[in-house]
């Protein structure tokens, strides 16, 4: 139940309103004055990204240093985006040797970017295939760090993608594809360079080099165009743009425009990785069940019919000296498995070997190998020998790479579990967006259903109620409410009016929206959402890390051992050191050693040991991140058993977030019916969260509950803040708070003050109803508990782990919710700033480590 609890929290990392922001939070210090400098044209600045870092006791220390080196005028560490920024003077000091500093600290750091060189370092995504153990991603991993000009490489074996930290200026991305290559896997650019947006064109119509050409040369011209590549088999254009000077649309305008029209452009299919991993699951199926075809009969050969009388008979029929039938069977049927089906494990093993390391392949190759060519070898023997009797391993081979192929499916429908999450954190955003067309007053000239990735900056967008909002921006006109919940985990609707921001991916709940977009295509929130995804899965945890160090040496280790092992048995077989009775009666010594050396390197080979550990946080992340819980790698993780404190907020997160009426009270002798029809037909006309809470409880006492007919509410008035009030069937009926009561001159009766502070007590909305002027009741309405959020902090106080509420309710509200769930420590009427800040204070003074939900961006922190 606590997990499920855990699943609902809804989470977005600070890091992305770092990162939508630009770079990091500026210190109160910066920019600085010309006091402040030697002279303010001698500053620079240089942002470094530091990994290794734990907490934010981690920080100080690299602060502390770095502000000690001379010619530095202020370090600011930030924990959470892993990022330093260095304000320091040239002529001084350097960005190297502040980056040695840190890594003397203790820490890795890379130069991200500097004024002397704004795109000193690039960050380079490539997709690689053939990947199959920690030892192939160590090789590929080691063989671009060796690069000039890479700074830092990462290559994730469960997400096969590699992430590159290169400098421009001394290597290209096409040269790290060669090497990638050249150590004999197959590598695919994703992306390259920051900050820049890529969109892909299907373009119909192109028969020619010479058109491909045009267009080509077309779109290089255009203002923002950063790269154009050209796939002519795919009809494909791959365009990099830097958005605020160029769009989509824009690309596709100069297409079709080129060439007397003859070209149509289309944004292309979204299928890609998503396809290429369908396609890998089916072959590993197709493989797996082509084994098993063959495998399976050599196993009831070898293993089950040799003890039925009729078929033992039949199975050893010899046909040449002794060789048998069954003999010959096991070869016909297990030839396939080895040298067909088990093909890749020796195209893999020769790529590694002819690159100087040893993989899992490898140890596959040799042991199945061993076992197949020694059964040959035993065949042979027995067709040339009178008297030979020797047991063949051909069920060993089979069932070996059977099995394997098994763990290879398994592992690749795993993987996909992945990619499944982050499609639909991309499904968020909608399929279509209205692009509306204004004149110089405002006016809408045209309205264009397109596809909303072809939103560009500063385009105006019509969201209608329901719709979810194309991009990021900013309301022009309209007011409304929009459900952020998804993006935010704020459950209740926000209000949005001029001026006010949205958030591409969100639900639009009521009233018609104008909006002006501001961030599109990779820089959208949603999107920097995948990418924080995207990176925790790229991030190796600390247990990973070491399994990558020892997996080069591994595979030769486990080759030494396996002949280790065969040799101390053969030779202790040879000697007689062991009862002849261990020996079964149709082996030799030297067939029980070779069985034994046989074991030690096939159950050793390390796909346990470089896959377990990544092969669960890419899982973990993956799924977290469809659950709204997104959270900074394997490394958190990893350290997620020493949590000794959660800070939770309210609203959301232990309550539904949802009111609901929970209570009523009549003052005036009548039906309940008649009460709810009344307030229902007046409330309906309202927006306001409360009002939809009383139409739904009212809806239960109508017969048609999905379309009821309520009276007509004629003068209908909305006093903002206090409540409502019209004429419904010749009554007045006025519903809000103790203030528009007092406003309208309506006395309130003691019991209705009564109840009235007994609902606060409770952490309840009381809500004032007024017929013909005279209070006829009392609503309770509240946002309940969660289920299961009582014994979630049950759970967790037996776990000894400390449960704290940080929320911005009042007071009454706050420790009633509290009291009612079993949590004893409450802050409350805190800002959104001030909860942050009260993270820190926990983690920094009492509680070291802290899983934090607040509600500045309803983020998941995970603090180790």
């Amino acid at each position: 139940m606590h997990m499920a609890m855990a699943t609902k929290l809804r989470a977005i990392s600070s890091f992305i309103c770092n990162k939508c922001a630009g770079n990091l939070t500026p210190s109160p210090n910066y920019p600085p004055t010309p006091k402040q400098t030697r002279g303010e044209s001698e500053l620079a600045k240089a942002l470094f990204s530091v990994t290794g870092m734990t907490d934010s006791t981690c920080a100080v220390p690299v602060e502390k240093t770095i502000n000690g080196l001379p010619g530095i005028h202020e370090a600011v560490v930030d924990v959470l985006s892993n990022r330093a920024q260095v304000l320091y003077y040239p002529s001084l000091i350097n960005e190297e040797r502040i980056r040695e500093t840190i890594e003397k600290v203790g820490f890795q750091a890379t130069l991200i970017k500097d004024d002397t060189n704004e795109r000193s370092t690039q960050v380079c995504k490539i997709r690689i295939s053939g990947m199959t153990c920690t030892s192939c991603s160590s090789t590929i991993e080691s063989a671009l760090k060796a690069i000039s000009g890479v700074q830092n490489a990462q290559v994730a074996l469960a997400t096969e993608k590699a992430e590159v930290h290169y400098n421009p200026k001394f290597v290209s991305y096409s040269q790290l594809l060669q090497v990638i290559e050249e150590t004999g896997f197959e590598g695919t650019l994703i992306s390259s360079g920051d900050n820049i947006n890529k969109i892909e064109l299907k373009v119909d119509g192109v028969d020619t080099d010479h058109s491909l050409n045009m267009i080509e040369k077309s779109l290089q011209v255009l203002p923002g165009v950063q790269e154009v590549e050209i796939y002519p088999e795919l009809s494909k254009v791959s365009i990099s743009y830097e958005p605020d000077m160029a769009g989509p649309r824009t690309f596709i305008s100069v297409i079709e425009s080129t060439g007397s029209g003859n070209f149509k452009a289309t944004i292309y299919p979204r299928e890609g990785e998503e396809t290429g991993r369908q396609q890998e699951i089916k072959q590993y199926y197709k493989f797996f069940v082509w084994s098993l075809v063959f495998t399976i009969p050599v196993f009831l050969t070898s293993m089950v019919f040799m003890y039925i009388p009729g078929t033992k008979m039949v199975l050893d029929t010899k046909l040449v000296n002794m060789m048998t039938v069954g003999m010959m069977l096991r070869w016909e049927l297990s030839t396939p498995v080895q040298f067909i089906i088990g093909r890749r494990f020796y195209i893999g093993a020769y790529k590694a070997l002819s690159h100087g390391s040893a993989n899992m392949d490898v140890l596959i190759a040799l042991g199945t190998n061993s076992a197949y060519f020694y059964s040959v070898y035993s065949v042979l023997r027995a067709a040339y020998s009178k008297d030979f009797k020797g047991t063949d391993f051909f069920e060993t081979s089979s069932m070996l790479i059977s099995f394997i192929l098994l763990g290879k499916y398994l592992e690749v429908l795993a993987k996909g579990k992945t990619s499944e999450a982050i499609a639909k954190l991309m499904d968020l955003a909608p399929e279509t967006a209205v692009l509306l067309t204004l004149d110089d007053e405002g006016n809408v000239i045209s309205e264009q259903e397109i596809d909303s990735r072809l939103v560009q900056k500063n385009d105006v967008i019509k969201i209608i109620p329901g719709a979810k909002v194309a991009a990021d921006g900013y309301v022009l006109w309209g007011e409304s409410h929009v459900n952020e919940s998804m993006i935010t985990g704020e459950a209740k609707a926000v209000a949005k009016m001029n001026g006010d921001k949205v958030i591409g991916g969100t639900v639009n709940e009521n009233g018609v929206l104008r909006i002006k977009a501001t961030r599109v295509g990779s820089d959208s929130a949603l999107s920097q959402i995948v990418q924080l995804v995207e990176s925790a899965q790229m991030a190796k945890a600390p247990v990973q890390k070491f399994t990558d160090r020892i997996s080069k040496y591994f595979v030769p280790l486990v080759i030494m051992l396996s002949f280790s092992t065969w040799l101390a048995w053969f030779l202790a077989g040879r000697f007689h050191s062991y009862p002849k009775s261990w020996i079964p009666s149709s082996m030799s010594s030297f067939e029980l050693a070779l069985q034994f050396g046989i074991s030690v390197m096939v159950i050793a080979c390390p796909c346990a040991l470089g896959l377990a550990t990544p092969t669960a946080v890419m899982v973990g992340t993956g799924v977290g991140a469809s659950q709204g819980v997104l959270i900074k790698g394997g490394q958190a993780l990893e350290s997620a058993h020493k949590v000794n404190c959660i800070i939770f907020d309210k609203t959301g997160t232990l309550t539904v977030g949802k009111p609901v009426v929970v209570d009523t009270q009549l003052l005036k002798n009548m039906e309940l019916r008649e009460f709810y029809v009344l307030i229902a037909a007046i409330e309906v006309n309202s927006e306001h969260p409360l009002a939809k809470a009383i139409v739904t409880y009212a809806k239960k006492f109508v017969e048609d509950k999905e379309n009821p007919a309520w009276p007509a509410a004629q003068d209908f008035i909305s006093i903002t803040g206090n409540g409502v009030k019209a004429i419904v069937q010749n009554k007045e009926i006025i519903v809000g708070n103790k203030s528009l009561m007092l406003d309208q001159n309506i006395a309130i009766p003691a019991g209705a003050e009564d109840i009235l502070a007994q609902a606060e007590s409770m952490a309840q909305t009381g809500i004032l109803v007024s017929i013909d002027r005279e209070v006829a009741g009392v609503l309770a309405i509240s946002d309940p508990l969660k289920p299961g959020a009582q014994e979630v902090i049950s759970i967790l106080k037996s776990m000894k782990i400390k449960s704290i509420v940080v929320t911005g309710d009042n007071w009454g509200t706050a420790n009633a919710i509290a009291k009612e769930v079993g949590i004893e420590t409450v802050i409350a009427e805190a800002k959104p700033e001030d909860k942050a800040k009260k993270v820190r204070e926990f983690q920094m003074l009492e509680w070291p480590l802290v899983l934090a939900q607040t509600l500045l961006s309803k983020q998941l922190i995970l603090f180790s």
